[in-house]
């Protein structure tokens, strides 16, 4: 560990988190950025401390604590959300500080960090209670299945400050830990990314929450990965009202494997043919694009199509995992269609095309199949049917 000091963000509140810089993969999601689990440490009559971090950095969590105060001093835990990228040191903070309350949502959260973590001391909340921990109050909003069953966000009123858990959050690992120290632009795709790889399926859960937090003055947002938001909280807000609604962009995304160029020259023409429809289209060869990338990118075009050639009897192994990936993830509203090339028996874009409709997306257009290598003729076909297409 490097000089590992807690950050002011307010007065007599810290960031005490962890950066982990290396971290390249989240459940399948890449994070080619890495990420941060960020913890927040209230210095008032009550010392509390908001999230622990994944455990593999609760030497780094120590250490910033300790650079304010004995960890042994902290009064109140506040476990916003059970996954272990939040409280994995919790026993072990609970250790040094044996006299403190842990906060959690009833009954889900009670439960999960009971099962994790065994017969702590435990109080678990409910929508509606607050606790006064001197010259601060902490209200207590649960905001269940984003993304979890216990998932929690906290507020102070007196400081206008929303801990706001995994909402709002991305998969960044930085130095500086405001919004506005950062390029916005990467922030904020990182934020998109967040919500599409992880909130996608839970836009409704986040819409009721966007409600339940809508009369908060809000100063400041810290949250549970990546950036506080201090700026640009009316861009992340009305970013998020956007993401979890129903609304989609006329944009296509093209995404493909290929294994000899044929299904490679079909990704091609049918990126055209959208573009010449007036449709801009994303071009993706699985095989050089993260797949969480890819989905982002998904997640609100509203046109999709995929192929894949046939390998002993079957799609592309690519194709089939971000297949099953985009199933879990339930885009709303898209349309789409399968194609592929083969050398002979071509099994492959019938199985795409289920499992398009298995992920919730229409079918706009019959499969299209070409064995071998395409003709002139075939590929002024698949043209001419996306420019026909009722859309």
């Amino acid at each position: 560990m490097n000089n590992c000091k807690a950050i002011e963000i307010a007065k007599n509140i810290y960031w005490v988190g962890a950066v982990d810089w290396s971290m390249r993969n989240f459940h399948g999601y890449e994070t080619s950025r890495g990420t941060t689990y960020n913890a927040y440490l209230i210095l008032d009559e009550k010392i509390t401390l908001i999230d622990t971090a994944k455990i593999n950095f609760k030497d780094e969590l120590i250490e910033r604590i300790s650079s304010v105060i004995d960890p042994a001093k902290i009064d109140i835990i506040v476990s916003s959300h059970v996954e272990p990228d939040h409280s994995g040191a919790l026993k072990e903070i609970a250790a040094l500080a044996p006299n403190a309350e842990i906060i959690t949502t009833n009954p889900n959260g009670l439960k999960g960090l009971t099962a994790r973590y065994g017969n702590l001391n435990y109080k678990p909340v409910k929508a509606g209670d607050s606790i006064k921990i001197g010259e601060r109050t902490l209200q207590f909003v649960p905001t269940p299945m984003l993304h979890w069953p216990d998932s929690m966000v906290t507020y102070c009123p007196e400081e206008k400050i929303l801990f706001s858990n995994d909402a709002f959050g991305e998969h960044f690992a930085t130095a500086m830990r405001f919004d506005d120290e950062n390029d916005f632009n990467t922030v904020l795709f990182e934020a998109k990314k967040y919500y599409a790889n992880i909130l996608m399926p839970f836009g409704k859960q986040a819409q009721t929450a966007l409600k339940a937090l809508g009369d908060l003055e809000i100063r400041l947002i810290a949250t549970g990965h990546g950036v506080i938001w201090r700026s640009y909280i009316d861009k992340i807000i009305k970013a998020y009202k956007y993401w979890s609604s129903d609304e989609l962009e006329e944009c296509a995304v093209v995404v493909f494997d290929s294994m000899w160029h044929s299904t490679e020259i079909m990704a091609q023409t049918i990126t055209e043919a959208f573009a010449k429809r007036g449709i801009p289209a994303a071009y993706y060869d699985i095989k050089a694009n993260p797949m969480s990338d890819i989905v982002t990118d998904i997640f609100k075009s509203k046109y999709l199509a995929v192929g894949s050639p046939t390998i002993n009897n079957q799609m592309m192994p690519t194709i089939a995992k971000i297949l099953c990936y985009l199933k879990g993830l339930r885009p709303l509203n898209h349309k789409g269609f399968a194609f592929g090339s083969y050398g002979w028996g071509g099994q492959s874009i019938a199985m795409v095309e289920d499992e398009l409709k298995a992920a919730g997306i229409e079918i706009i257009l019959d499969k299209i199949r070409i064995a071998n290598l395409p003709t002139k003729e075939q590929l002024d076909d698949i043209t001419e049917k996306i420019l026909k297409l009722e859309l």
